[in-house]
């Protein structure tokens, strides 16, 4: 007997330490985790090995990447689990550590001490390897869901869709196995009517199971099938449908030849044909997977002519029958909608359910009253309603961008109790909706969290990928957040093979750990070499944000991290994509305008203020403000702004009156109204500049200009942050993800973010213009920045 032992290493994952946030936010995570976790517990070892985070004592973060808000089909893919490869035949590893003291609530050392110099290793043969062996000893414990039988459900909830469907499930009277050699024998010993041949069909597809699977490779079969396509144009409808019917349960592959023949006969004949039996032959194709566009597109126009006929099991059916055929005609859009609303007291929440799942499928276009009108229905009435069939609505919700309180309340209350006995797609699209409406519910994501690491082995690539954004995109780490995350990175090694065919899930992925700071290293260098950045650029969705974001990310966090970057070209090619998107998207956008202007009037020019992408790979601009330690800002912005061309001349005037609402004294806290009420006469400086507090008189000369690019001793560089609804979690001031990564790597970089909310400014652009310069005097000026950034 011969013994195998088989070993493989541990990844390396990082944990970076960051600085601490505003004083809004909080300035420990002790503090923070009172607000955001329902628990401090961390659990999550594994016997054998664990591994430590590193983990900082003042800093948590939050998320919502850009890219994947508009890549909704991207979750309509389904993983062939075996036939991807990898993409190469060795993968190294940043690191070769082999054990793991247990992590630990205290603050560690920063990663650059307490990580040893990467070396190479083979982890992805040792994966993959590892990966196909637990594959199929796992074969006999999947989680019992069916694609196909699934969307189904609603079918048993009236008996005339028993007219419209075909039945997939087992024959009641099943016939024993002898009777299907003697239908074969006479198949070979006469002719046969048309009639006889499709009793034929409907006898065996009446067999045991396992002699019906052996059907296929019996020749006296194939000599029926052939019979069947010769007199094809000699059976009538009925006989044809019955016969197709009886392909289901016989297993009939696609592409077999006697579909292709039935697939053209039923083309031909359709237009003479009810719609029921349109209806019933489009359902035996889906039940045998074949894609039949050519009959679907007769199958709308014909149900198009007929719209009024239709009977309300007819029309849920073809909404069925849209989704599973991923098509959407335009011309039905608005007699679906019409349909829609006038029965839509009448349909069953399987029937709704049904709906919502074929318009998301086919991307169907939905108006917001419509969907309104179906969510406050479903949110009188969701714990009578199946889970499959709620998932199916969040799904429309989600593709429609519907906040809808009353139905996210409600599933609040719901969902959490039916999260444990919930397979793990449908568990996966719940979060999916949070985090896409940005809707954070603690109760139902900790139930996630607690119920995925026993779960974690069902997931995709894609599932682990979404799981990871989406709770990166909220910025909440559970209580059991070692063991959440542990589980999911490790699945990610196990699906690392699925990559090479689904590249968009690794990036989705790895940009939800980067936003609560956990950086695998031997991943992130396997996503950043070249040949997976071509594979990336052969993608269908836009992955060079992702790829930006997160290569950006790895080199201001990971200063240790030795393995792949983004070549000095890419880096370049995507800053100017980014900085064309928003010269025309964000710099314009009227509150960041009024600010930009309102800050050059009052520090003395256009050279004091910057309105520029600090961090290009963010997605978002900042207003960079400079000080010097006394107080006094600093000329620094020499070459003109793209911006200075987009903002439009305010004619502004810096009037004694107005300065003497500006200029004031530093008591401690002053508030912006109080800002307004305490004049400060003392402007001693020869150049005419104010004092600390103050800004640059009209006129007034600076010190010798600096270079607008060199960081001057003693200085202060301010980065303002005018934020808007899209930066925050739903109906709260929870900021994402992609918004805390920043102003985390801004502090990293020594800058201090100065806020700027829009529930502040936005009320502010309809008052005075005195008020709203005594609001960015406060902001500038605070008396705690230069401390701060002492």
């Amino acid at each position: 007997m011969a013994t195998v032992l088989m070993c493989r290493r541990l990844p390396r994952l990082s944990r970076v330490t960051a600085f601490s946030t505003t004083a809004e936010r909080g300035s420990s995570k002790s503090k923070k985790g009172k607000r955001d976790k329902p628990g401090a517990a961390k659990t999550g070892t594994e016997s054998g090995a664990t591994i430590q985070l590193l983990k900082p004592q003042d800093y948590r973060v939050l998320y919502n990447p850009a890219a994947y808000a508009k890549g909704r089909a991207g979750s309509q893919q389904h993983v062939d689990r075996d036939s991807s490869q990898a993409l190469g035949d060795t993968f190294t590893s940043p690191g070769t550590t082999q054990t793991f003291p247990t992590a630990s609530s205290q603050a560690l050392p920063p990663v650059r001490n307490a990580l040893p110099k990467p070396k190479s290793s083979t982890l992805l043969e040792q994966t993959i390897l590892a990966t196909l062996y637990k594959e199929e000893a796992e074969k006999g414990k999947r989680e019992m869901h069916d694609s196909k039988e699934d969307p189904r459900m609603f079918q048993k909830g009236r008996p005339e869709y028993r007219s419209l469907s075909c039945a997939t499930s087992e024959p009641a009277q099943t016939l024993p196995a002898e009777e299907g050699d003697s239908i074969l024998q006479s198949v070979a010993g006469r002719e046969a009517s048309p009639g006889i041949l499709s009793d034929y069909f409907l006898r065996l597809s009446r067999l045991p199971a396992e002699r019906r699977a052996a059907l296929l490779s019996d020749p006296r079969f194939g000599a029926l099938c052939r019979r069947a396509v010769t007199a094809i144009r000699l059976f009538s409808t009925p006989d044809l449908i019955h016969i197709l019917k009886a392909c289901v349960p016989l297993a009939m592959p696609a592409s077999h030849p006697l579909l292709n023949a039935f697939e053209a006969e039923f083309c031909r004949r359709a237009w003479d044909m009810s719609l029921e039996q349109l209806l019933l032959v489009a359902d035996c194709w889906r039940c045998l997977d074949r894609s039949v566009p050519s009959y679907l597109g007769i199958l709308f126009s014909y149900a198009n002519l007929h719209w009024r006929d239709l009977t309300l099991p007819q029309f849920v059916q073809l909404l069925y029958i849209i989704g599973e055929g991923r098509r959407s005609p335009a011309d039905l859009e608005q007699k679906v909608e019409s349909t829609i609303l006038k029965h839509l007291d009448a349909f069953t929440l399987e029937e709704l359910g049904t709906i919502c799942l074929g318009l998301f499928k086919s991307l169907s276009g939905i108006s917001d009253h419509v969907m309104r009108r179906i969510a406050d229905r479903v949110s009188l009435q969701m714990e009578d309603m199946s889970t499959y069939a709620l998932v199916n609505v969040l799904k429309m919700l989600r593709y429609t961008r519907m906040d809808h309180m009353p139905l996210m309340r409600e599933l609040g209350k719901v969902i959490p109790a039916r999260i444990p006995a919930t397979n793990i797609q449908g568990i996966m699209h719940i979060t999916l909706a949070y985090s896409s409406l940005h809707f954070f519910d603690e109760d139902v994501l900790a139930a996630v969290a607690t119920s995925l690491p026993s779960k974690v082995s069902y997931c995709r690539s894609k599932d682990a990928a979404k799981f990871l954004w989406s709770f990166g995109c909220l910025d909440y780490e559970p209580p059991n957040e070692e063991e959440f995350y542990s589980s999911l990175i490790k699945q990610l090694h196990a699906k690392l093979h699925e990559f090479s065919k689904f590249p968009e899930h690794l990036l989705t992925a790895l940009l939800g750990l980067a936003f609560v700071r956990r950086f695998p290293e031997d991943l992130i260098d396997f996503a950043l070499r070249e040949e997976f950045v071509q594979r990336t650029r052969g993608s269908k969705y836009e992955l060079s944000k992702d790829l930006f974001t997160l290569g950006k990310s790895v080199e201001i966090e990971c200063p240790t991290y030795q393995g792949s970057l983004l070549s000095p070209q890419l880096c370049q090619e995507f800053t100017e994509m980014a900085s064309s998107f928003a010269e025309q998207e964000i710099y314009v956008r009227p509150e960041i305008v009024e600010a930009t202007s309102l800050l050059e009037s009052m520090l003395g020019g256009p050279e004091y203020v910057k309105n520029h992408m600090i961090l290009p790979h963010t997605r978002s601009s900042d207003l960079e403000v400079r000080l010097a330690t006394d107080g006094h800002p600093i000329p620094f912005n020499f070459k003109a702004p793209v911006t200075a061309k987009k903002l439009k001349d305010m004619g502004v005037s810096l009037t004694d009156d107005l300065m003497s609402q500006l200029i004031q004294g530093r008591a401690h806290n002053q508030s912006p109204t109080e800002v307004g009420n305490e004049a400060r006469q003392d402007r001693g400086h020869a150049a005419g500049t104010l004092l600390l507090g103050g800004a640059l008189t009209a006129g007034a000369t600076s010190q010798a200009e600096p270079k607008p690019e060199c960081w001057q001793p003693r200085e202060v560089r301010l980065a303002l942050q005018v934020s808007n609804r899209n930066h925050f979690c739903y109906g709260s001031k929870r900021l994402l993800g992609l918004h805390c990564l920043k102003r985390r790597q801004l502090r990293l970089l020594g800058y201090v973010v100065v806020e700027i909310p829009f529930w502040e400014w936005f009320p502010l652009l309809k008052r005075t213009r005195s008020e709203k310069l005594s609001y960015l005097h406060y902001k500038v000026f605070c008396p705690g920045l230069l401390t701060k950034a002492g």
